[in-house]
C-alpha cells in the first residue's frame, strides 16, 4: 500500500514548529525591542518556516506539493478573512465614553458573546475592543480585562454558528446542518457564564484597587455612545454573505479555474469600505494596519510549519487511541491552544469519523447511536467542535484574534502580559471550567 505523507514524514518535522512556538512566548521576554518590529517577526517566521515548505516541495514529490499549495490557500482565505474583518470593523466606530466599571465591562462581554455568532468572534471583537478600552482608559488595571475579552469574545462565544468561528464553518461546508451548532447551547451557556462570573467578581475587586483620581476621571468623562460609521455595518453584512455562500462562491470558481472568488469580493468589500466610510471613524479609532500585519507575519510561519505536525496526525491520528467523546475535547483543544483551530478541527473530526467508520464528514451530526460504543456521532463532534473552539483561548496564537486584541491593546497603551504569562490566566480560569465541561457533557 502506497504510505501517505504523514506516514513518510519523520517526527523531527515537527522541531520547526516547537521552534516557531518557543519564539513567539520567549523572544518578547529576551529580546522584547528587537522582536517588535513586524520586519524582525518576519525574519523568524522565514526562519522557520522556510525549510519546511522547501522540504515538503523538493523531497516529498507530489503530495508534498499537494499539502504546501492546499496549504497556501487555506493561508491565502484565512488571512484575507481577517483583512476584511479588520478593515470594515475598524470604519464602526461606537463613540462616547462609558464608565468603566465592572458590570459594565462585563455587559460588553456578555454582548459579544452573543454578537461573536452573527458576525463571527474577528469581527465582534474587532468592533466592541475600542469602545471597551476607552471606557477603561483612566483606570489602572486593564490588563485583565483584555485577557477575559480574548477568552470570551475572541473564543468561547463563538459556538452556536458556523458563522461563529472558522472550524465550525469548515463543517458547515462538509454538510453539518447550519442549525446544528444550535443544540450546543448548553455548552455555550455554562463557559461563558461561569468565565463572565468570574471576570465580574475579579474586576470588582480590581475597581476597589484604583486610585481615586482615576475614578473621579472615569465619572467625569461619561459620554454616551453613539454609532458612528454605520454604513460599514452593511459591509460587514457582505464579508458574512460572502462567508455563508462560500460553497456557491467555491463552485463558481472551480469552474472557471479560480479558487478565490469569496476572497475577491471580500477585498472588493474592504476596499469599498475604505472609500466610502467615515474616515473620521478610522481616526477616531486610532486605526493603523500594524496588528492585522503583525497576525499576517506571524500566521505565515505558523501555517508552513504546522503542514508535517497535522499530515502525521492525520495519518497516524489512530494510534492514539481516541474511543470516547472527552478524549476528542482535551486531544482537539490541546492543539487548537497552538494549532489552528480550523484545520485540528477537521482532523480530529477525520479520526472520529474513521473510529465510527462513517462515509462522510456530515454524517458526524446524526443523534442516532450505531455503533459499538453506544453513543452517537454527534457526541463525538460535538466534542471536537466544543474543543476547538473553547480551547482557542489557552494561548495567544490558539485564534487570530486572539493576537489582533492583544496588538490592538497594546497600540492603545495597555501593558498586556507575555505569552506564559497569559497562558496563566488561562489556566487558572479556564482549565477548570472546561474540567467542568468535561463531566458534565463528555464522560
Amino acid at each position: 500500500m502506497h504510505e501517505t505523507l504523514g506516514e513518510t514524514l519523520s517526527l523531527w518535522w515537527l522541531t520547526p514548529f516547537v521552534g516557531m512556538l518557543l519564539s513567539i512566548a520567549i523572544l518578547p521576554l529576551a529580546a522584547g525591542e528587537w522582536f517588535e518590529h513586524n520586519r524582525n517577526k518576519a525574519v523568524v517566521a522565514a526562519l522557520f518556516g522556510t525549510p519546511v515548505v522547501v522540504y515538503l516541495l523538493l523531497r516529498q514529490g507530489e503530495a508534498g506539493r499537494e499539502a504546501v499549495l492546499h496549504t497556501a490557500e487555506e493561508y491565502v482565505s484565512f488571512i484575507i478573512l481577517l483583512f476584511a474583518l479588520f478593515t470594515v470593523a475598524g470604519g464602526i466606530h461606537l463613540s462616547g465614553n462609558l464608565l468603566g466599571k465592572p458590570h459594565v465591562n462585563a455587559l460588553f462581554l456578555g454582548l459579544g458573546a452573543v454578537f461573536a455568532n452573527l458576525v463571527g468572534t474577528t469581527g465582534a471583537a474587532m468592533v466592541l475592543i475600542r469602545p471597551v478600552l476607552r471606557a477603561n482608559a483612566e483606570r489602572t488595571r486593564v490588563a485583565h480585562t483584555v485577557i477575559f475579552f480574548i477568552f470570551v469574545v475572541c473564543n468561547c462565544g463563538g459556538l452556536l454558528t458556523p458563522l461563529g468561528d472558522p472550524p465550525l464553518f469548515l463543517g458547515f461546508l462538509r454538510g453539518v446542518p447550519f442549525t446544528w451548532t444550535f443544540r450546543l447551547l448548553p455548552q455555550w451557556l455554562l463557559v461563558n457564564g461561569i468565565v463572565i462570573l468570574v471576570y465580574y467578581l475579579l474586576d470588582r475587586r480590581e475597581y476597589r484597587r484604583e486610585p481615586g483620581g482615576a475614578l473621579v476621571a472615569d465619572e467625569l468623562d461619561y459620554v454616551p455612545l453613539r454609532l458612528m460609521g454605520a454604513q460599514n455595518i452593511l459591509f460587514l453584512g457582505g464579508i458574512m454573505a460572502c462567508v455563508l455562500f462560500s460553497a456557491p462562491l467555491h463552485e463558481a470558481g472551480a469552474a472557471v479555474g479560480f479558487p478565490f472568488v469569496r476572497e475577491v469580493l471580500m477585498v472588493a468589500v474592504a476596499v469599498l469600505s475604505l472609500l466610502l466610510g467615515s474616515p473620521q471613524a478610522r481616526r477616531l479609532n486610532n486605526f493603523a494596519w500594524a496588528p492585522i500585519a503583525e497576525v499576517a507575519i506571524v500566521f505565515a510561519g505558523i501555517f508552513a510549519c504546522m503542514v508535517p505536525a497535522l499530515e502525521i496526525l492525520r495519518a497516524r491520528g489512530d494510534e492514539f487511541g481516541l474511543t470516547r467523546p472527552w478524549q476528542y475535547f482535551w486531544v482537539t483543544g490541546s492543539l487548537s491552544s497552538f494549532l489552528d483551530n480550523a484545520p485540528t478541527y477537521l482532523t480530529l473530526g477525520s479520526v472520529a469519523q474513521g473510529y465510527l467508520g462513517l462515509e462522510a464528514f456530515h454524517e458526524l451530526a446524526s443523534s442516532v447511536v450505531s455503533h459499538s460504543s453506544g453513543l452517537s456521532p454527534a457526541a463525538f463532534l460535538a466534542a471536537v467542535s466544543c474543543g476547538a473552539v473553547f480551547m482557542g483561548a489557552n494561548s495567544y496564537i490558539g485564534n487570530a484574534p486572539n493576537f489582533m486584541v492583544r496588538s490592538i491593546a497594546e497600540h492603545h497603551g495597555v501593558r498586556m502580559p507575555h505569552f506564559f504569562g497569559y497562558m496563566g490566566y488561562s489556566a487558572v480560569v479556564l482549565l477548570p471550567v472546561f474540567a467542568l465541561v468535561t463531566l458534565v457533557f463528555f464522560v
